[in-house]
């Protein structure tokens, strides 16, 4: 629904644009041939500026060429959808040094361990993932394949918890998953989302899912990135095929260990091989 209110008023404001310019074609040409007349025909100014007239219409041409552009280039292809992926990307970059200086304060004075044995004792953060043989997990905010046992499996076990997940995520679905809290990451302080909790860090969402004891991640790539630090558990659906994709799964270091796996072979429901891992940090 907030997709669609957004695409929406942006029709509605390219409209009003497209209008005043319309306008404005039709004003230009009237007084282009108003001041013609005015010079031409009844003579006046002529004993000032002869042919000032042409000036004039020049001038006023070069101030409609300017609607134009603004009209067809700057408002279309740098207008809010523009500023609102740039501020994104800034604000994502931010963060990303934001954590690496946070990893460097925790790691110097040796309080690492302590955080992550505190959410031992309340949490067993979860994330759950299906990523190809390169890491890939989707490409235009889509799946880029259909698992019917994996989608089975994530049913299965995220029924009954909280799911945290971004925005993008999110608005993939055709609507909240049922039977489930779902719980979603914006920075967009006005963002309403219909049967589900809207937080603006990951942080704010492990607090209000405190009282489950296995949250589940779910996505997308800079949440789980977010998450890889904090987490205890990864549930993992490696599809053993690549794929074309423009959003990734973190590659996983030394500090988580491989507990159980579940090979599974293609068939006439599933196109790829596939296995069901699970991690557990070392």
């Amino acid at each position: 629904m907030q997709n669609q209110h957004e695409q929406y008023e942006n029709a509605r404001k390219r409209t009003k644009q497209k209008k005043r310019l319309y306008f404005h074609f039709i004003l230009f040409v009237l007084g282009a041939i108003t001041l013609a007349i005015l010079n031409k025909g009844l003579g006046i100014g002529q004993d000032i500026i002869n042919n000032w007239y042409l000036i004039v219409i020049v001038i006023w041409a070069f101030l409609f060429l300017i609607h134009v552009v603004n009209v067809f280039i700057t408002n279309r292809f740098f207008g809010k959808e523009w500023e609102r992926i740039h501020t994104d990307k800034i604000l994502a970059k931010h963060d990303k040094k934001v954590a690496k200086l946070e990893g460097k304060v925790l790691k110097e004075f040796n309080i690492q361990e302590e955080v992550t044995s505190y959410q031992k004792n309340k949490q067993m953060i979860t994330i759950i993932a299906a990523a190809a043989e390169n890491n890939e997990i989707g490409k235009d905010n889509k799946l880029i394949w259909h698992l019917s046992n994996d989608l089975k499996r994530f049913k299965k076990l995220t029924s009954g918890h909280a799911i945290i997940m971004g925005r993008k995520t999110f608005e993939s679905f055709p609507k909240a998953l049922p039977n489930r809290t779902n719980v979603v990451i914006t920075r967009d302080r006005n963002y309403t989302a219909e049967n589900a909790v809207v937080v603006h860090s990951l942080e704010e969402a492990l607090e209000i899912t405190t009282e489950d004891s296995q949250p589940f991640i779910i996505g997308g790539g800079e949440i789980y990135k977010q998450a890889l630090s904090i987490a205890h558990r990864i549930e993992l659906t490696r599809v053993h095929h690549p794929f074309e994709a423009d959003t990734y799964f973190p590659e996983l270091n030394k500090s988580w260990k491989e507990i159980a796996r579940e090979e599974c072979h293609k068939d006439e429901k599933h196109e790829y091989d596939y296995s069901f891992i699970t991690y557990e940090r070392v």
